[in-house]
């Protein structure tokens, strides 16, 4: 990145500038905080905060929520006012750390800023930083890195908890199995879409060795081993099921599926640079055998399952077929170890 040029200059002087107006302006009760924001946002282009920054930001969600509220507040005004490629990350590396590690009360101010609007607004697909071609590289990571967290965000809605990787396997397995099926695919989806975001990530040019950038996939990375063990948690889940899915389920499935396997390089490459893992390739075995049990079961290749299914989903008269119980049909379960249809087969 080359020595300090004219921009870190001025980047150097407005942190400066921008802490003295904090410690004269703020209100008495948030100077703390204001200080503690600027601190770990710094323009300086290369170094993420750092574990201490990062701590006292999230100290202030075991504070009251009036507290936790300024904070993100505070936060998000950073985000949303600066140009600067770098001061952005920065913002958005808290906010994932916030995500993974925060607080209860600072999660849920986080997932209602604004106060009036109900849902988050990152919401910078337009941001450009076109000082430098360094800044106008890491102005694309600004971009993606807000989409990834707000899928984050999302999926955590859609869960109903904040999955992370030290999640107790036993109680998330009991919760799984107690699931219907659509409710176990719509967390199927909300998981791939994690995955699919990854793959998203900018490929770096001017990049190569910034700390910053290492930092976020570092954090990404986190994200990737939480995501691919609620997703095995799942598949193993529906490996059971499969019986007792109806054709539309089944479908769906498979499109997760299908999806989930487009992924698979571009993890491997860009989480793992292309490097056998045992566990890896155990992941993505499993994928392939649910699908081809899929197959089996309902006697379809993918293919043709996937086109018989879209053509079967514009059939009202399919669709209403398929509402009415007839004597002898399966009853579908949440789980296929209680499946009807299992018990009269044995009959």
């Amino acid at each position: 990145m080359g020595g300090l040029g004219l921009r870190d200059l001025l980047g150097v002087l407005k942190d400066k500038a921008s802490l003295s107006k904090a410690a004269l302006l703020s209100k008495p009760s948030n100077v703390a905080l204001q200080v503690a924001v600027l601190k770990a946002t710094t323009h300086e282009p290369t170094n993420p905060p750092n574990q201490k920054q990062v701590a006292a930001l999230l100290s202030f969600g075991h504070s009251s929520r009036l507290t936790a509220s300024a904070c993100i507040d505070a936060l998000m005004g950073r985000l949303h006012q600066t140009r600067n490629s770098a001061v952005a990350l920065k913002c958005l590396v808290i906010i994932h750390h916030i995500i993974r590690r925060g607080s209860f009360i600072l999660q849920d101010q986080l997932s209602i800023y604004p106060s009036t609007g109900g849902r988050n607004y990152l919401n910078l697909s337009n941001f450009r930083d076109n000082a430098s071609p360094e800044s106008w590289e890491l102005s694309s990571w600004v971009r993606w890195y807000a989409t990834f967290l707000e899928q984050l965000l999302l999926t955590t809605r859609v869960l109903g908890f904040r999955f992370s990787s030290d999640s107790d396997k036993g109680e998330y397995r009991d919760k799984i199995t107690a699931l219907l099926n659509r409710d176990l695919l719509k967390e199927m989806g909300a998981l791939v879409g994690v995955v699919e975001e990854i793959c998203k990530a900018p490929d770096s040019l001017f990049l190569q060795g910034n700390r910053l950038i290492q930092e976020v996939i570092s954090l990404m990375g986190e994200d990737y081993r939480s995501t691919q063990k609620e997703i095995s948690f799942r598949v193993d889940e529906l490996r059971q099921r499969v019986n007792s899915l109806s054709f539309e389920e089944a479908v769906e499935l498979v499109r997760w599926l299908k999806r989930l396997e487009n992924c698979k390089q571009r993890v491997i490459g860009l989480l793992f640079m292309n490097k056998k893992n045992t566990m890896i390739d155990v992941f993505w075995d499993s994928i392939g055998d649910v699908k081809t049990k899929i197959g089996s079961v309902k006697n379809y290749e993918e293919g043709k399952l996937l086109e018989t299914g879209r053509l079967k989903k514009g059939s009202e008269s399919d669709r209403f077929d398929g509402r009415v119980l007839r004597l002898g049909d399966p009853v579908n379960f949440s789980s296929s170890r209680f499946s009807l249809d299992l018990v009269t087969r044995q009959v």
